[in-house]
């Protein structure tokens, strides 16, 4: 079986967010475990558009099962009212288990996994901590390339938390039994601070890479000044406003209790990225 978007079976994933980085590794592995996959997005065969409540129930016919990543995050405004509807509508297509990813912290994300949990759908919760990701296929990706990393945060620790350990979850909770009604909260083993997080990157890659503390004000300028686009921008200065205050630096056992297994550390993140030359410079740039 294929992840083609065609697929028309009561075992067929819907996988929202499919491009993005939890998504796309939640379909890869889907996939290769042999289930049919129906990637949610605005291109797809059969489009989905969070934007677009109308393209809601084609894409959830046939659909077995969901992985709910809602675009650009379930702590925005609006959220509660689109997971509701969108509930709803999964609940009238006949689907029978969803997989919500959720951040730590965010007041908002909590009422939007009430939402799922009052469904009626077999639910399970995947929070996460800050995706160490967002340091390679983000919006830090840039600072990291052109070896200066200016954040408002560097002295809060968070434990990061590898997208592939997240796909890992989730896969297991779309395929298997014994994860219904679990609320895993996932972070990795240890928390780093971004100064700490920067060097480590530094160290993983050979080359100098400073980290260089700013105000919410700078940090919403420099961003607008790489192109981020404003809803992101606008999304990541609540997070290190708000979310990335010191009250989620605690590690969980979210990973093991899912998995049975110890989370990715960041050192081994940092050095397959380096390894894979996502962070190279061009030796004439």
């Amino acid at each position: 079986m294929t992840n083609k978007d065609t697929a028309n079976s009561e075992n067929t994933v819907l996988v929202t967010g499919g491009t993005g980085k939890t998504g796309s590794r939640v379909a890869a592995r889907l996939t290769a475990l042999g289930v049919p996959v129906r990637i949610g997005s605005r291109t797809a065969a059969i489009p989905f558009d969070w934007a677009d409540r109308a393209t809601w129930t084609p894409a959830l016919t046939g659909i077995g099962s969901v992985y709910l990543a809602y675009q650009p995050d379930v702590a925005v405004p609006g959220a509660p009212a689109d997971i509701k509807a969108f509930a709803e509508h999964a609940v009238a297509a006949g689907v029978r288990r969803i997989v919500m990813l959720s951040g730590r912290g965010e007041p908002e994300a909590l009422e939007c996994e009430g939402i799922v949990r009052d469904s009626g759908l077999e639910w399970t919760v995947v929070r996460c901590a800050f995706f160490a990701q967002n340091f390679s296929e983000g919006a830090f990706a840039d600072y990291i390339l052109a070896g200066e990393v200016a954040l408002p945060s560097g002295d809060v620790p968070e434990p990061f938390v590898d997208t592939d350990d997240i796909a890992d979850v989730a896969v297991a909770a779309l395929t298997a039994d014994g994860h219904t009604g679990q609320v895993y909260e996932l972070t990795g083993p240890r928390s780093l601070t971004f100064a700490e997080a920067t060097a480590e990157i530094a160290a993983a890659t050979g080359r100098e890479i400073a980290f260089i503390p700013l105000s919410r004000t700078e940090f919403v300028a420099s961003l607008t000044s790489y192109g981020v686009p404003a809803d992101v921008v606008s999304l990541l200065d609540y997070l290190f406003g708000t979310v990335l205050d010191g009250r989620n630096e605690q590690t969980t056992d979210g990973v093991f209790r899912a998995l049975g297994r110890a989370p990715r550390d960041f050192a081994d993140y940092a050095r397959d990225v380096a390894k894979s030359g996502a962070w190279s410079v061009p030796a004439d740039a």
